[in-house]
């Protein structure tokens, strides 16, 4: 830190001023002034942050140092342009805080490393760059996790659909993603990228600008020589810039360049901005164990601020005299904001995971009761009311289709889920009524769908993705757990991503099956903090579960998933011939009247007195059934469908177990990581004292045909359960 500042202090009174100045309007001086003071308010946020972890005051030490040419990005763009960054933003952010009046970089960096509630954006709970005043959406720091979002809302941005809703970005917006050299061999970042030269492919319009802010190292692994730069000019149909970070004014242009390239011809393109490293990859990371001193000394001269300096005395701009003393003057304005900044943290739990559970229960049933004035025109022939009992699949279809009427924000796009109408029909003729704009068949990667699904929901859509079976969502599951269920909480709930991911899942297929299309956990989702986690059982319940995600994800901004059991798509009886496991479908003047799908309420599907059964999907009807067996050797069985598996609806259960001396959990997840372990340690927390027993899956993945029988619970075991647990 100190030989960084020493040497740039040094090497400016060194400078020569050259013999023929460089000639600028006053429109390019000012902006290379600008550029110079974004660089060093930068720079010496990074040192007041280093020396504030010293004294154990700040906790987040991933600088920016070297890296600050990114400011120039950041002045080509708008400052109402869409940000999603990469983690050495510190230039960038500088350069758009001085766009925006009010708003001081320095006291949003160090506020955020310091963990102060004052943080205007996370409020304490985690060093982002972000801010609403700068259209900056924060982001972890997972490796180009953000891309796929970034995606997502450069394509939303000019959906013809967004013609017909509120969203917080001008028409013509440019969206920028900044990410890292070592972040661009990613699965996530190679996923990104070629799906932004799929659509550059189709002609599709993309409003994307990517950064590549390429230092040569991922923390001590270096980047081949011409490595990054042969990988980003590889994507077809999306433009290549290439800039270095020592000279500014050619970089001023290039990124003016790629700036109105992206927003004019509303097509991607890369810029490749070659930069260096300074101070290590974070604070704990000790660069003299893989690097020279020698190489790290040589890189000093490579120093952005340095380069900015040279142009502004060529230039004749200013003098060294005057070039120290504004870096000085910057020294000074980051100390007071330190200074200043106050040493205030979150106080206990509940303020820390105030953005993950903060409940609007009125206005989520209000959105999740609207529906559409004009139905005929969706549903040309009869309504589904008028159609008679349908099945789960036609129950979810219907509900679909309404969502999409009531709501002209919602899209519903995944694999396959347009022209097909899915694998199991299950969007079948969404598209002919919806169009491609609002019903979009995406490519094959689930990263993808997710992602676009997330920068959708920035863009004011309300997604509908569908991930195609269960097992894939493990492609992908990052896209909801780093990204969509963190962002209120980085945010401090000023940005939302509220969606309703579809799964179609779980096991007992019959024909077809095998683990990749048979999986039968849940627990990749149940531990996600915020995330609501829905499981339908029955064609009665179905649509009401949807709309309800539907009012949590436009309400609250909840990420909500509905795992639909494949197996119970198109069953339409209980016993052969009874059609039990159909139902009529609620007309919408029935929808505000019924709580029964409401988030925390459970379905008594049975009534009985001596045993309580608490299950959730398949094993909803196989319990019905194997209360049947039971009721004939004098046993009655209360059967309650609990539909919420996150967050479990823990009041209902001790509820409906007060009542009931033996309680049996049938779950069809695997016994290790299953859904009945937070069911069991929920009776006992809440000081249930009867008797406790459970009934699941065995821990295996699940093979294909017969085979599967012996790893799947089925309605015996649940029959051989409940006896055992009687009699205690």
């Amino acid at each position: 830190m100190d030989a960084i500042d020493a040497n740039f202090s040094k090497r400016v009174g060194e400078l020569p001023t050259g013999a023929s100045p460089l000639v600028l309007t006053p429109h390019g001086e000012h902006t290379l002034l600008t550029l110079f003071d974004a660089q060093a308010v930068s720079r010496h946020t990074d040192f007041a942050a280093r020396e504030l972890q010293s004294r154990g005051e700040a906790f987040y030490t991933i600088g920016s140092a070297g890296h600050e040419s990114n400011a120039a990005v950041a002045l080509a763009l708008r400052p109402t342009d869409p940000a999603l960054l990469h983690y050495r933003s510190g230039g960038f952010y500088a350069a758009r805080a001085s766009q925006v009046p009010g708003v001081s970089a320095a006291d949003d960096i160090l506020r955020g490393a310091m963990s102060s509630t004052a943080d205007a954006i996370s409020g304490g709970r985690h060093k982002v760059f972000g801010s609403v005043a700068l259209g900056i959406i924060p982001q972890t720091s997972t490796i180009a996790s953000h891309l796929p979002r970034a995606f997502g809302l450069a394509y939303a941005m000019d959906n013809p659909a967004r013609r017909d809703i509120e969203s917080p970005w001008l028409p013509d917006s440019v969206v920028v993603c900044s990410f890292g050299d070592a972040s661009a061999n990613h699965s996530t970042a190679l996923g990104a990228l070629t799906v932004t030269a799929y659509c550059t492919h189709r002609r599709l319009p993309l409003p994307l600008l990517y950064v590549c802010e390429d230092n040569g190292l991922g923390i001590s692994t270096r980047s081949p020589a011409g490595w990054v730069a042969n990988l980003l000019r590889s994507f077809p149909g999306v433009r290549y810039h290439r800039a270095e970070g020592t000279a500014p004014l050619d970089l001023m242009r290039t990124a003016t360049d790629a700036v109105a390239y992206v927003r004019q011809e509303r097509r991607p393109a890369i810029l490749h901005l070659e930069t260096v490293r300074f101070l290590g990859h974070a604070g704990s990371d000790a660069e003299i164990a893989y690097r020279s001193a020698r190489e790290i000394e040589r890189d000093h001269e490579l120093d952005p601020l340095l380069a900015t300096a040279r142009a502004l005395l060529d230039a004749r701009v200013l003098t060294a005299t005057q070039i120290l003393e504004r870096y000085e003057a910057a020294r000074a304005t980051v100390a007071a904001s330190a200074a200043r900044v106050p040493r205030e943290y979150l106080r206990s739990a509940r303020e820390v995971a105030e953005p993950l559970v903060h409940r609007e229960p009125v206005e989520v049933a209000r959105r999740a009761a609207r529906s559409s004035a004009d139905r005929s025109r969706v549903f040309r022939t009869r309504a589904p009311e008028d159609e008679g009992p349908l099945t789960l699949a036609q129950s979810i279809n219907a509900a679909l289709r309404d969502l999409l009427a009531a709501h002209p924000q919602a899209l519903v796009l995944g694999e396959d889920v347009g022209r097909k109408g899915g694998v199991y029909g299950v969007t079948r003729g969404l598209l002919r009524s919806f169009g491609p704009d609002r019903v979009l068949d995406t490519v094959l990667d689930e990263q993808t769908v997710l992602g676009t699904a997330l920068g959708a929901a920035l863009a004011g859509f309300l997604p509908i993705p569908e991930i195609q079976y269960l097992a894939y969502l493990h492609n992908a599951e990052d896209q909801l757990r780093g990204e969509g269920a963190t962002l209120r909480f980085f945010s401090n709930g000023q940005y939302e991503n509220g969606m309703v991911v579809r799964v179609a899942g779980l096991a007992y297929q019959r024909g077809f099956g095998g683990h990749f299309h048979n999986d039968n956990s849940l627990a990749v989702l149940r531990d996600i903090p915020g995330l609501v986690l829905a499981v339908p059982s029955h064609p009665s319940s179905a649509p009401g579960l949807l709309r309800q995600c539907a009012g949590l994800a436009l309400a609250e901004g909840r990420v909500c998933v509905v795992v639909e059991p494949i197996a119970l798509y198109h069953q339409r009886d209980l016993h052969d011939g009874d059609g039990a496991w159909t139902a009529p479908y609620a007309p919408p003047a029935e929808w505000s009247a019924d709580p029964s799908c409401e988030l925390g309420r459970v379905r008594t599907v049975r009534q009985g007195d001596d045993l309580l059964i608490l299950t959730f999907g398949n094993g909803v009807r196989m319990s019905v059934l194997a209360a049947g067996t039971l009721a004939r050797a004098g046993i009655e069985a209360t059967v309650v469908d609990l539909q919420w598996l996150a967050p479990l609806p823990v009041d209902e259960i001790l509820r409906l177990a007060g009542r009931h001396s033996t309680v049996l959990v049938v779950d069809e997840t695997r016994r290790s990581g299953g859904v009945s372990e937070s069911v069991l340690a929920a009776l006992v927390d809440g000081g249930y004292d009867g008797r406790i027993a459970r009934v699941t899956s065995v821990d295996s993945f699940i093979p294909l045909g017969p085979a599967a029988q012996h790893v799947l619970l089925s309605e015996a075991d649940i029959v051989r359960a409940a006896g055992a647990a009687r009699r205690g």
